[in-house]
């Protein structure tokens, strides 16, 4: 990419340092982010050691089609913002924002589909702490797979959030600007979106197949 885009910070040298120390930035934070989500699925594997036969009866209660579809969904979000990123380096404003676009509908859809699966969580009482009812055996077993679940799933649509909030601003914003003069906002929140989309991807086979 031409680097006589941009402005240069008056603590950067080079518009290539300021390059390489934003996207170390990036890479540090994503880190942070692995961290937190590794202690999650640590405690998961864990207590799915310890207790397989009554994770597998709870996970039996989720919905494989719709986590099924969420994967697809995701994994094409992800599609859509590389095609993004790659469009803003290109400075095709027009696609860039359309492919923006899409990948907020596509976010927005998972989301959807993810409240469907809460919502008949809620039909079913699986939630722990709210209306939590187990008729098999090992009912404290089932609780905590739940737990882990939502708080888990939930985190994770936390980020979703979060980055369809960041991205309707950046839409914006492109559209406006076109990030002309530097796309590096664009190729950052690509790692953020795809980081997103590989934490999911961890997600759907402890808690559906596995």
């Amino acid at each position: 990419m031409d680097e006589s885009h941009g402005a240069l910070a008056h603590h950067f040298e080079t518009l290539k340092q300021q390059r390489e120390a934003n996207t170390l930035g990036m890479w540090a934070f994503l880190a942070t982010e692995v961290l937190f989500f590794g202690v999650l699925f640590t405690l998961y594997l864990v207590f799915r050691s310890a207790y397989p036969a009554s994770f597998e009866a709870a996970s039996d209660h989720l919905s494989v089609v719709r986590g099924t579809i969420n994967t697809v969904v995701l994994l094409t979000s992800s599609l859509t913002m590389a095609l993004a990123v790659n469009a803003a380096e290109g400075r095709k404003r027009s696609m860039m924002v359309l492919m923006m676009g899409a990948t907020a509908i596509l976010g927005v859809i998972f989301l959807g589909i993810k409240a469907s699966e809460y919502y008949t969580d809620y039909q079913e009482h699986l939630i722990p702490g709210l209306n939590f009812v187990w008729e098999g055996s090992d009912a404290a077993q089932a609780q905590l797979f739940f737990t882990l679940y939502f708080i888990m799933t939930g985190f994770h649509a936390l980020h979703m959030i979060i980055g369809l909030a960041i991205l309707a601003v950046m839409m914006i914003y492109g559209w406006r600007s076109g990030y002309e003069a530097d796309t590096m906002p664009v190729e950052r929140f690509g790692l953020y979106w795809h980081f997103v989309d590989l934490v999911w991807i961890f997600l759907f086979p402890l808690f559906y197949l596995i």
